[in-house]
């Protein structure tokens, strides 16, 4: 593949190859975010952590996150791409090694902090697909890095679990460190060149980002959709494990990882929903995933039964809600990408911003409404969230008459 810039078309469509490097990269990269959140009580001890402020091992990991989201992320329509991801997993790399070998708080902190801030390498690469896409292939390729994506972030949890049970926690760590350390090499040898095209200096293009939320609803829409939906997801897999280890099932770490992975088969959504974006029906979709998302938390709340049955109603509702977020994140990334490829770095990074805020706010209300209503609270309150992104949804039909 050629070198590109952000306002030429590609001659010929992105290679399947391309598509599957792509789709694992980013599945690597983003699950060193969720490696360390099944593991706070051992990583906590290990380091001395107090159990009052084990929670900025994920709260820093997120943080890092976000500003990487706003301030580096933007950078690709200003930098050459590839060069801006192969420095992030090298940052990547070095914060891993930093955790696994992690004796005190100090140094575990801070390497959570620059795992966080690098990995957002993720959201540079996604867009690679739609550079390098034909107009009317976009959305496919779009939902098939998507999926990539999103099984490392299902995965992540689980994967840490057996691997922290069989080997110590350092280890998952070491093992990403040395996955990432061989992707950045694949990267520099395969990843093509994409120059964003000259001209704005960095300062004005973080004023922009402001200009561009005030001037482009479809992305201010797009965002408060999956911020709802992801907020939910992440209310549903902090609250879930809580549940299945109460006395009510009894499940080990073991039996909860398993759990896990039976709820990665709702990725299969992401390439299905690029299809349908690529002929037309994205707004119908949007509405099955919303409600979808909104159905997947009624499921486990309103059909109750024995233990066997209750279990089944509740991997249903974590299929199903996977199935949702999977959609609606492909649907909405294919409408934000078709608004200019000038833009289309800065308008990503707004968008996974404001739905990982949301996200952030699901992990956090997930133990507390568990704590305090059981699972029939957490219940509630994750129909709420895609309900609200229902009901907006609503006033788009009604613009559209």
């Amino acid at each position: 593949m050629q070198a590109a810039t952000a306002d030429t078309a590609p001659q010929q469509d992105i290679p399947r190859w391309m598509v599957i490097l792509l789709a694992a990269a980013c599945g690597i990269i983003v699950a060193n975010l969720y490696y360390a959140q099944p593991l706070i009580g051992p990583i906590s001890r290990a380091t001395g952590i107090s159990p009052a402020a084990a929670g900025l091992i994920v709260t820093l990991t997120q943080i890092g996150y976000g500003l990487g989201l706003l301030f580096i992320v933007p950078m690709g329509d200003l930098f050459e791409n590839r060069k801006l991801v192969l420095t992030g997993l090298v940052a990547t790399c070095l914060g891993l090694v930093g955790a696994a070998f992690a004796q005190s708080a100090t140094q575990l902190l801070v390497s959570v902090l620059v795992i966080g801030l690098s990995s957002v390498g993720a959201q540079v690469l996604v867009p690679y697909a739609a550079h390098f896409s034909l107009p009317h292939t976009r959305g496919r390729a779009v939902g098939s890095v998507m999926s990539g994506l999103l099984l490392g972030i299902l995965l992540a949890r689980p994967l840490a679990s057996l691997v922290a049970d069989l080997f110590g926690w350092h280890t998952i760590f070491g093992l990403s460190a040395a996955l990432v350390a061989m992707l950045t090499v694949v990267l520099s040898r395969y990843l093509p060149q994409r120059r964003p095209p000259a001209g704005m200096h960095y300062g004005a293009l973080l004023g922009s980002m402001w200009t561009l939320v005030k001037t482009t609803p479809i992305l201010r829409r797009r965002a408060l959709y999956h911020a709802m939906l992801f907020a939910s997801f992440s209310l549903f897999w902090t609250a879930s494990p809580l549940w299945l280890a109460s006395p009510e099932f009894g499940m080990s770490q073991k039996g909860i990882a398993l759990f896990a992975f039976a709820g990665v088969i709702g990725v299969i959504a992401a390439p299905v929903a690029g299809r349908m974006a690529d002929r037309g029906w994205s707004r119908p979709a949007t509405g099955v995933a919303l409600l979808c998302g909104a159905l997947s938390f009624l499921l486990p709340l309103l059909m109750h039964g024995g233990r066997d049955f209750s279990l089944a109603m509740l991997l249903l509702a974590a299929i199903l809600l996977d199935f949702a977020v999977s959609a609606n994140l492909v649907l909405s990334q294919r409408a934000i990408y078709a608004l200019g490829g000038e833009i289309r770095s800065r308008l990503n990074g707004l968008f996974m911003a404001t739905f990982f805020a949301g996200g952030a706010v699901g992990s956090a209300l997930g133990g507390w409404m568990y704590a305090q209503t059981g699972w029939t609270g957490v219940a509630w309150m994750g129909f709420a969230f895609p309900f609200v992104a229902l009901l907006y949804y609503l006033t788009e039909l009604r613009g559209r008459k």
